[in-house]
């Protein structure tokens, strides 16, 4: 489970802000954290603002981050890396920018971090509290210099060598097999799944329900029907592109595509209630696709214990099938596993405090005068218990909302 994470220099983050899942010891809807490691963690958390605020900034620094991780380890060494510092400034835009991050996995704490920049990986650690004391797996600074445990001094000497400065230690030392960055690196890497765009999750959904998960099938039929959606049964298929595509498709895009097989394309089949007529997955509503398309990522974090990191939970899809999603991953007898869920949301209908509570409620606001943005929870606030936070919010009293400026004779002729 994420604990908190802080971004230094990062896109629209100037100065440090810091994003966290601890919950306060007091603030009720106690079903919506667990406890781990004698520490209450939040299960969900929504993110408000103003559209060019630094909400979906803030997805892309994770999605950033976790990638980075993913593709350390088969990156040329003179690749660049997809740094991006703030650029309103002359001093920060030539500084590394800096990440850190603090998860749990099995009751065992980590701090994991870098500062890097286009170039290169100029510090890197990562910490553990078996017994609840801090204990080092490795500390690199100036890109190259390491300090490592002295009882694995050696193997691990062995591994910088191999290591190159725009690589991350923790992947190069996973790749070689040195259990300690193992389970850390598994989580980084795969245990977070961010989700920029629902709607583009279609073959990779479908692909997920080809394998006739009977388990993935009863779930998803629950669902729907709790969602209303009138769907009483569904089936994937699967095709081969048809001669005439293939034929259209130039030759300069046939040479990334794997020829050896037909290009397989895939679709659904949606047979409602009350009807033996079948729509196709090209016929259902915007929000009918997306939320299909979500339903396994769902499952898999449910059933798995993972994060789902969503930008713009709400597109096409109803305010209550928000708040039901929410609401599944805050339940005790549904998310058994204590999977979480983080999402930038325009949604104001979640603003309540029977809904969510003050710590899982974030803003993001930009200074327009600097171009920086910050982030802050409603808990910073005195909001009392009986408090309309929807309509707060909607009158500007946390921030984080535009300021429209109701001059409208833009086209008017002078």
């Amino acid at each position: 489970m994420i604990l908190e994470f802080s971004i230094v220099n990062f896109l629209s983050f100037k100065d440090k802000v810091t994003f966290s899942m601890f919950a306060n010891a007091t603030g009720g809807l106690d079903e919506n954290y667990t406890i781990s490691n004698n520490r209450r963690i939040l299960k969900t958390a929504a993110i408000y603002g103003a559209n060019a605020s630094g909400k979906t900034n803030l997805f892309r620094i994770l999605t950033l981050v976790i990638s980075m991780l993913r593709s350390s380890n088969n990156a040329n060494i003179n690749a660049k890396l997809p740094i991006v510092p703030f650029k309103f400034d002359e001093e920060t835009i030539n500084k590394p920018s800096e990440f850190e991050i603090k998860f749990i996995v099995d009751d065992v704490r980590y701090v994991y971090g870098f500062l890097a920049d286009t170039n290169k990986i100029h510090e890197e650690y990562l910490y553990y509290y078996p017994n609840g004391r801090e204990t080092k797996i490795f500390d690199r600074t100036n890109t190259d210099q390491y300090s490592f445990p002295q009882k694995d001094e050696r193997i691990l000497n062995d591994i910088a060598q191999k290591n190159a400065p725009n690589k991350f230690f923790i992947a190069t030392a996973t790749n070689w097999n040195y259990e300690k960055t193992k389970i850390p690196y598994q989580f980084l890497s795969s245990d977070i799944n961010t989700f920029n765009n629902l709607s583009g999750l279609r073959d990779l959904a479908l692909r997920e329900y080809l394998k006739n998960n009977e388990e993935l099938k009863a779930f998803a039929l629950d669902f729907l029907k709790k969602a209303d959606f009138n769907i009483e049964d569904y089936k994937v298929l699967e095709t081969d592109v048809p001669d005439n595509v293939l034929a259209a498709i130039p030759d300069f895009i046939k040479v990334g595509m794997n020829m050896k097989e037909k290009p397989k394309v895939f679709t659904a089949l949606f047979k409602h209630k009350g009807s033996d007529v079948e729509l196709s997955y090209e016929e259902e509503s915007m929000g009918t696709q997306i939320v299909f398309c979500f339903i396994p990522f769902i499952m898999d974090a449910i059933n798995n214990k993972k994060v789902v990191v969503v930008d713009e939970l709400d597109k096409s899809i109803h305010p209550y099938l928000v708040e039901m999603i929410v609401q599944m991953f805050n339940d005790p007898d549904v998310n058994k596993n204590s999977a979480q869920l983080i999402f930038n949301t325009h949604d104001t209908n979640l603003l309540k405090l029977n809904i969510l509570r003050r710590d899982q409620i974030w803003f993001t606001e930009k200074d327009d005068s600097n171009g920086i943005s910050d982030l802050y929870p409603l808990s910073d606030f005195s909001v009392r218990k009986e408090e309309n936070v929807e309509k707060g919010y909607m009158l500007g009293r946390y921030g984080a909302v535009p300021y429209i400026k109701n001059d409208f004779n833009l086209w008017e002729k002078e």
